[in-house]
């Protein structure tokens, strides 16, 4: 959990993107997060917003979510 100072509350910053997989939505999910965690930090949460995928030969080929992912901001110095 995060630490609180005295008379300050964390702020949250919530941005989307979208995880692709040839698996599954789990995949999907997972490797989106893994992505974000490369270039965000501080990240707290997320939330599936859409499911949806791409047909080829009427066959699931890839599954693509849609996530929101919420990170704290760095605390002034």
């Amino acid at each position: 959990m995060w630490k609180r100072r005295p008379h300050r509350w964390p702020i949250f910053r919530v941005t989307e993107i979208v995880g692709t997989s040839p698996d599954s939505v789990e995949q999907a999910v997972r490797n989106g997060v893994e992505r974000a965690s490369q270039t965000l930090h501080n990240l707290d949460w997320f939330e599936v917003t859409q499911v949806r995928g791409h047909l080829e030969e009427g066959r699931i080929a890839h599954w693509q979510v849609g996530l929101k992912v919420g990170f704290r901001l760095d605390e002034p110095a």
